[in-house]
């Protein structure tokens, strides 16, 4: 987000709170973290910021647009109440089944006897989610209903995703590909759409944990005009109603993760914001002014704006540390970080500069460390572009998946 706001023709200065080895050579990284409202209120004031763009899903669901808005800042993102739709699962699942939006079938359990009770009755198939946020981990798949019995176990008594798990949602098992679907609100209208695919086991054909994410592409090529049309006439334009009828318009960036069933596209899960990985791969599609864009999206104007994204292929793999989602070892040097050229950049996430700043090479500092994202003329040359990159950069440890875009135009699910 941070490099491509870089680049508005209206932007003057930039900062970047709690930033990483990347940040720093666009922005000013500030020692305050998102999740820290009152000190992003403060520091918001101190600089005399004109805006205040949050990416992440925890300030969100926590209120920090409607402080900073109620203080008299501009913010760009949805409001607490709004959300909700990425911070509660049952919430996002209520809202759909209430609009008439396609979804699985779902029952919502506070307590681990009754959950546990409907899976033994159940025996079929299902999915066992964390209500609330869980970093893209707090989803498991399950065949049978040991498998579920266990994930329920983990979440209510084990609490592996913290108060989070507290209640969970137990869904029907969806088939089919995968698709992410994202579009900019303003609380009545929407862009246009784009969508692209993503990947979040950890290792190759889909195998081992989910993670925040391994890889990711866009455009997928079944994304057709006609696909287009149904999921924003049947999911999009029905949910931003909703929600504005709800008295919680919903303002910033709405993302869909849709499964393409036999049956038709059903929603899998809202985000309150730009995905990761895939906001790698979508925002270098992005044609409009985003500044332009968002301060639009805040004051209710986005029909007045015109949007348009590219259709050039990119694919992102992302580079994380040995033993990631697991333990994982931090401060190691980075080597081999390439100047960004036509087909490819960098964008970093858990990196910091070494302890002789600007001067020093960048370090590890999490489990994600890097994405590598590769442009071209078809998928296949921005994926031949993403590992070239992929293999000039090295640090003790790193793994990535070998397959991220192997397959034109569907995800392994």
């Amino acid at each position: 987000m941070a490099w491509r706001l870089r680049q508005s023709p209206a932007l003057t200065r930039l900062w970047v709170a709690n930033g990483n080895g990347g940040t720093a050579s666009i922005a000013e990284n500030l020692d305050v973290v998102p999740e820290d409202l009152d000190g992003i209120e403060e520091v918001s004031k101190n600089l005399d910021v004109d805006l205040v763009v949050v990416g992440p899903e925890t300030p969100l669901a926590d209120g920090l647009v409607d402080q900073l808005s109620s203080s008299g800042i501009l913010a760009f993102g949805p409001g607490a109440a709004a959300a909700q739709i990425e911070a509660s699962k049952s919430f996002a699942l209520e809202l759909m089944r209430d609009a008439g939006v396609p979804c699985p079938e779902f029952r919502t359990f506070h307590e681990e006897y009754d959950a546990l009770e409907f899976l033994r009755r159940h025996g079929g198939p299902v999915v066992v989610k964390a209500n609330g946020l869980a970093a893209g981990k707090g989803v498991a798949i399950c065949p049978g209903p040991e498998d579920a019995a266990d994930a329920v176990r983990a979440c209510m008594t084990g609490r592996i995703f913290g108060e989070s798990g507290e209640t969970v949602v137990v869904e029907e098992l969806l088939s089919g590909p995968e698709v992410s679907v994202f579009a900019f609100c303003d609380g009545l209208h929407l862009s246009p759409l784009v969508a692209a695919c993503d990947y979040k086991r950890i290792g190759d054909n889909d195998e081992g944990p989910n993670t925040g994410g391994m890889g990711a592409f866009a455009p997928p090529d079944f994304w057709t005009g006609s696909m287009y049309q149904d999921i924003n006439q049947s999911i999009m334009q029905p949910v931003v109603r909703a929600m504005a009828d709800r008295g919680t318009p919903f303002k910033g960036v709405l993302y869909a993760g849709i499964m393409l069933t036999l049956d038709g596209p059903k929603v899998l899960e809202f985000n309150c914001r730009l995905g990761d990985p895939e906001a790698q791969v979508v925002l270098p599609q992005l044609l409009a002014d985003p500044l332009e864009l968002m301060v639009a999206c805040i004051e209710g104007r986005l029909d007045s704006v015109s949007v348009e994204w590219s259709d050039r292929p990119h694919v992102g793999v992302v580079m994380v540390s040995g033993g990631y989602p697991g333990d994982y070892r931090t401060g190691l040097e980075i080597s081999g970080l390439f100047d960004e050229r036509a087909d490819s950049l960098v964008f970093h996430a858990g990196t910091r500069l070494g302890e002789h700043g600007e001067e020093s090479k960048a370090v590890t500092s999490g489990g994600r460390v890097l994405t590598v994202v590769g442009s071209g003329d078809s998928l296949a040359e921005a994926r031949s572009a993403a590992y070239h990159g992929v293999r000039t950069i090295s640090f003790d440890g790193a793994y990535y998946r070998t397959d991220i875009a192997a397959v034109e135009g569907r995800v392994l699910t």
